[in-house]
């Protein structure tokens, strides 16, 4: 295996995230880094978010990121020889408080990143359209549906169910073409 500096950041992922599993300890990968994977990596952040699915104390994901040559600087985890932060955010695994049952698994070089779904990303990103204005995370939304498989039909639905479904309609009308059906 190469060096962790020279690991893509789904690679550093998933390193953390089967080096977990193998412990017992389960986290999804969401946020920005999905976005990044989603989209071809036309959208780049520096931070991996792993949300941490059973509430495992942080005492125990600080030790095992420490035998991963992680240290820990305030909310982030930093590898000496890597730029990606990982971050654990704490579960369940929701979007706009409706839970997130599905999750794929992406094998790498480096071990089996567990990650939320397209669909599920793309709602993620809209809660913050929805809920804060952040007209970033509606182009993010945007570039992983030009880019994946979704089911538009469960996006609309939940934009319903949160109150939201004129500001659906304006994610539906930034889409660059008529979303793919999903597989």
């Amino acid at each position: 295996m190469k060096s962790i500096g020279r690991l893509s950041q789904a690679e550093v992922a998933a390193l953390v995230c089967s080096h977990l599993a193998g412990q017992g300890i389960h986290v999804v990968l969401s946020g920005g880094a999905a976005v990044g994977i989603y989209s071809d990596n036309r959208y780049v952040t520096q931070d991996v978010d792993l949300v941490n699915l059973y509430q495992v104390r942080h005492a125990v994901l600080r030790e095992q990121m420490k035998l991963l040559g992680f240290a820990e600087e305030g909310r982030h985890f930093r590898h000496p020889d890597s730029r990606t932060l990982v971050e654990f955010p704490p579960g369940p695994l929701a979007v706009g408080g409706e839970p997130v049952t599905v999750t794929r698994s992406l094998q790498l070089p480096t071990g089996i990143l567990q990650m939320i779904s397209p669909t599920d990303c793309i709602k993620d990103r809209l809660a913050a359209y929805y809920h804060w204005g952040d007209h970033q995370a509606l182009a993010q939304a945007v570039l992983v549906a030009g880019h994946q498989p979704f089911d538009v039909e469960d996006v609309a639905r939940w934009s319903k169910a949160q109150g939201h479904a004129r500001a659906f309609r304006a994610f539906r009308d930034s889409l660059p073409s008529t979303p793919r059906p999903r597989t």
